[in-house]
């Protein structure tokens, strides 16, 4: 599957830098738990951290604590997203239930994360072929091709 990304631009290299500022700061190690970090910007052009807090229930992932850290500092729109591994892994795409509240949150912001052709940015509806929006009104919603960019169903 060929999925639609963008070179990294000055401030994607600059979010990259603060959450492995975050990681290293705090790491405990490769078998800790706090092992990733992240960053999110929001469209003002603040930066927001987080880092995982790794428990055998599942604890929260860096990012959903760095959609958190954003949301309590009263960001609403956010642009930009990354998660950085310790000992110097670099940027690591966000996991699948990562994915789903980014992609049912924040439908607009771009994902910084490996992909064939390096480091890149690519939009979350891109990472989320046929995704189904969730909202906390309305549950799972019908299947809507127009979230996804003109010519992908056919339009």
């Amino acid at each position: 599957m060929d999925v639609p990304s963008r070179e990294l631009t000055a401030e994607d290299l600059e979010l990259i830098e603060f959450a492995r500022a975050i990681v290293d700061a705090n790491t405990d190690g490769g078998d800790g738990v706090h092992t990733m970090g992240a960053a999110v910007r929001g469209a003002d052009g603040k930066v927001y951290g987080g880092i995982n807090l790794y428990h055998f229930t599942g604890g929260p992932c860096a990012e959903l604590v760095a959609l958190g850290h954003a949301r309590a500092s009263g960001a609403r729109e956010l642009t930009a997203i990354v998660a950085v591994g310790n000992c110097g892994r670099g940027p690591v795409g966000p996991c699948g239930k990562d994915r789903q509240i980014l992609f049912d949150y924040h439908p607009r912001i771009r994902v910084i994360l490996p992909t064939p052709d390096g480091v890149r940015s690519v939009k979350i509806t891109d990472l989320m072929p046929l995704g189904a929006v969730w909202t906390p009104d309305e549950g799972t919603q019908a299947f809507d091709p127009g979230l996804f960019g003109p010519g992908l169903f056919g339009e």
